[in-house]
């Protein structure tokens, strides 16, 4: 091993381009013919989504560019393909959400009208039908209805409809019967919906009922007769698999054990089991970390299945004993399986990145609960890694922290390049499950229940104190990181306490009234559960938005947005930018023309990841391989001179010539006091004017002290 080398320093063979090259996503994936069908972006182009095709170990494509099969129901889509058996493409086109045909031959064909705010997805090809969620805006009439889309080109004719949000159709096997969930403001899917049931004459439903009554969460639900459906309800307060025959009442529990088949249903394809032809039941168990099991309703017993898989783990299609799966394990980031439920044959990963040239380099994830004020909170830990370098004995290592988005979605042990681009260069690792994520039950979902801002925020305090307190990390050197409801979180953590040193928020919500004003319909009452109905609770909003304190932010910021995000729009990050340049606070405002609500492109994602790592080489003190990034530092009162003037740089007048002519810098030091580089003689004549002197070795970097108000 060679000689010590600064943590953040290490030189690594993971490349922001490699990253940005194997950020694949997935819309599912079915068995179609003697093929494997399956859904998957393509970071090289702009981020469309590929319909793909394998037979006999070659894979191609069967929708080519520039098509791009992708929804916006919901805002975050899914489901935006199905096929017949006979080689017909049925897709949503993301440019104009028109659901199209694409033959064996020939050019995709429009079945339905354009039409502006009007989406599709959620497709399913059943019994020779074309059944798809249609989404209207306001503007069209502001509606969720199970369409039955005309192959002939006539359009999309309503099957059912009733509630502000419906999902998941199913047809039964003789084509009688459907089968749907649907649910209602202010709930989201996982916290209330209906499974509905209703026979079908000439196409449309009659004689409609509720198989659940609504108190819970029920999802998927799938035929296995004429009169026998299976689903998923969390009335016990984790998700199990349920039988119920509609026309009798007639239910059973047919898992108990303690872990969950199923999650928040953001996106319309997601799918947790399915029902094998021997009756058995495949299906995904999740606590905490992913596992795949057999279910066998006769006996009761339950049996894993043999795929390494512990998370973002989905049941896709199952055909005999052949299962479709997508999944990412400690040792294999996110990717497509073809798994034998009974170990016929050894699992074969079909798509996704590969990284077993990088296994030296990959951290071995830890779990780890620390206590927190509202109870345990769950995180995994990917310590810096590196076969051949090691860090100076007297240094810990900086970490990031990261807060996935949702705020209910849920992060397992899984391998990633985006991980290990950081812990290869010497940088920990710390992704944090707080209240409010599945995987944990409904009781673990419900601790944010009125209690965004806060409980979240105590939660990932713990977690990183709890890391620092075992000697895993630097405790001057912790990181926040999150996106969407993440980045609330990020930016409350920052604004609630002083643990971290320094901050990254993605599309991060800074405003609660603002959200609830601009974001869509699907999230638009979503924030009555996590903070409370308005205007009753209005002063709460106020008081929990990170906007309300700005002159709390006292540490650097990196902020990233996109110009096209409808979910938290980019009002809300430059309103945090000029709340920085007001408080003079260093950071960063990078704003990607065309991206929306998750950065899709591959361009997008290199820059973006090699300006945090460059931010917090800046913060932190460490040197880098990625591109310079100068911290803005705004309207700051840098410190009194001699004669009692202050010397200001204002937003109003020279915010671009104080951006490009005076650098800042953050020192490491415990105090944290700012440092600046001037590239002018007119602003090195300033400070020098003003009183302040340079450090000892460097000349042109001069010490600003005090760094800010009340330090």
């Amino acid at each position: 091993m060679t000689a010590p080398i600064p943590y953040g320093s290490w030189p690594s063979p993971v490349s922001a381009a490699d990253v940005a090259s194997a950020s694949t996503r997935f819309d599912g994936a079915r068995f179609i013919g003697e093929e494997i069908w399956w859904a998957q972006s393509v970071p090289e182009e702009g981020g469309r989504m590929a319909v793909r095709r394998r037979r006999d170990g070659r894979t191609a494509d069967v929708l080519p560019a520039p098509w791009s099969a992708r929804s916006r129901v919901h805002e975050y889509g899914g489901g935006a393909w199905c096929a017949a058996e006979d080689g017909r493409l049925f897709f949503v086109e993301g440019s104009d959400q028109r659901v199209y045909l694409l033959g064996t031959d020939g050019a995709p064909t429009p079945l339905t009208a354009e039409e502006v705010g009007t989406a599709f997805g959620g497709l399913v090809w059943a019994s020779g039908r074309l059944l798809a969620v249609r989404e209207r805006a306001a503007a069209s009439g502001g509606e969720r209805a199970i369409v039955e889309i005309s192959l002939d080109g006539a359009g999309a004719r309503v099957v059912a409809r009733g509630d502000d949000f419906v999902a998941q159709p199913a047809l039964s096997p003789d084509g009688r019967r459907l089968a749907w969930i649907g649910w209602n403001h202010p709930d989201l899917p996982w916290d209330r919906t209906r499974l509905h049931v209703a026979r079908l004459r000439d196409g449309v439903v009659f004689d409609e009922i509720s198989v659940t009554d609504g108190a819970a969460s029920a999802l998927q639900p799938l035929w296995t007769g004429s009169d026998e459906l299976l689903y998923l309800d969390d009335t016990s307060g984790r998700w199990q698999v349920q039988r119920v025959r509609p026309d009798t009442g007639e239910r059973s529990v047919l898992t108990h054990d303690d872990a969950d088949t199923g999650g928040a249903l953001w996106t319309l394809g997601m799918r947790w089991f399915a029902p094998l032809e021997d009756g058995r039941i495949v299906a995904v168990r999740t606590n905490g970390e992913d596992s795949v099991v057999v279910i066998d309703p006769a006996d009761g017993t339950i049996r894993s299945v043999g795929v390494d898989g512990a998370s973002q783990t989905f049941l896709e299609d199952a055909r005999g004993t052949r299962l479709l799966v997508t999944t990412a394990s400690a040792s294999a980031p996110l990717g497509l399986w073809l798994v034998d439920a009974d170990g016929a044959a050894p699992p074969e990963r079909l798509a996704g990145d590969d990284l077993s040239a990088l296994e030296a380099w990959l951290p071995a994830p830890r779990a780890m609960t620390a206590d927190g004020v509202h109870g345990p909170v769950h995180a995994y830990f990917y310590p810096p890694t590196h076969p051949e370098l090691r860090g100076p004995d007297d240094e810990l290592a900086p970490c990031l922290v990261w807060v996935h988005g949702g705020p209910t979605a849920h992060v397992g042990p899984a391998a990633s390049r985006k991980i290990a681009y950081f812990t290869s260069r010497g940088i920990g690792v710390l992704d944090v499950n707080y209240s409010g994520s599945t995987g944990y039950g409904r009781a673990y979902r419900e601790r944010l229940r009125g209690q965004w801002g806060v409980a979240d925020v105590d939660d990932v305090i713990a977690a990183a104190r709890h890391l620092a307190a075992a000697g895993l990390a630097d405790p001057e050197r912790l990181a926040i990181e999150g996106g969407s409801a993440g980045g609330w979180t990020v930016l409350s953590a920052l604004t609630r306490g002083d643990v971290f040193a320094a901050g990254v928020s993605r599309y991060g919500v800074g405003d609660a009234r603002a959200l609830v004003a601009d974001t869509h319909d699907f999230e638009s009452r979503y924030l009555d559960g996590l903070i409370g109905p308005l205007p009753e609770t209005a002063d709460v909003y106020i008081e929990r938005s990170p906007l309300t304190h700005p002159d709390r932010f006292r540490v650097p910021l990196l902020i990233l947005q996109g110009t096209e995000d409808r979910v938290v729009p980019p009002a809300q990050a430059e309103a945090i930018r000029d709340a920085l340049r007001h408080q003079g606070v260093p950071h960063a405002y990078v704003l990607y023309d065309g991206e929306g609500h998750g950065f899709r492109r591959r361009e997008t994602t290199i820059d973006a990841l090699t300006s945090e790592l460059a931010f917090l080489g800046e913060v932190f003190g460490f040197a880098t391989d990625a591109p310079e990034l100068p911290l803005s530092i705004g309207a700051l009162r840098i410190a009194d001179g001699p004669d009692g003037r202050t010397v200001r740089i204002d937003p109003e007048s020279d915010t671009v010539h104080a951006e490009r002519d005076l650098r800042v810098v953050v020192s490491r030091e415990p105090l944290r006091p700012l440092f600046a580089r001037p590239h002018t003689s007119g602003w090195a004549e300033t400070l020098r004017g003003a009183g302040f002197t340079a450090t000892a070795d460097d000349p042109d970097l001069f010490v600003l002290l005090p760094a800010l108000d009340g330090e």
